[in-house]
């Protein structure tokens, strides 16, 4: 079984670091994929290496803008990656447009998205990430 985890902020990977690690120490095939959503060392980099974790095959560079510009840039980028390494689930955490994106993409494309934290809400739709939760647990075969 091939596995993607894409993930795009400080909060994804420290909460994905486990994740990652079980990964590793069973020897899974896996990649990573970072989007860039967050793309400052102090935001990205330093958590990589100071939760020693394998280092992302794909950075997408998307950095910051509207979330329409961000959400549409990262499905865009991130279809030709999920066609190219064909995975046979996407795992995406959280509720950040990053994570949207992904199991859109991936949903689009019928591969299966599992989503850890699905369920979470808030209740508050003003709130642009409660959006995300909803529509990403939706994409989502695993919660």
């Amino acid at each position: 079984m091939k596995i993607a985890i894409i993930l795009g902020t400080r909060p994804e990977i420290i909460k994905m670091a486990p994740v990652i690690r079980e990964l590793v120490k069973r020897r899974m095939d896996f990649f990573i994929l970072h989007t860039g959503q967050h793309y400052s060392y102090n935001l990205d980099k330093i958590f990589f290496e100071q939760l020693e974790l394998t280092q992302p095959r794909y950075n997408l560079g998307i950095g910051s803008g509207s979330h329409a510009e961000e959400t549409g840039r990262m499905l865009v980028n991130i279809e030709p990656v999920l066609l190219k390494e064909n995975p046979d689930i996407v795992l995406v955490e959280g509720d950040t447009n990053s994570v949207l994106s992904g199991a859109l993409a991936a949903a689009k494309l019928q591969i299966k998205v599992g989503h850890v934290e699905a369920g979470l809400r808030s209740y508050d739709r003003t709130m642009p990430e409660e959006i995300n939760r909803i529509l990403t647990d939706h994409c989502s075969d695993y919660l």
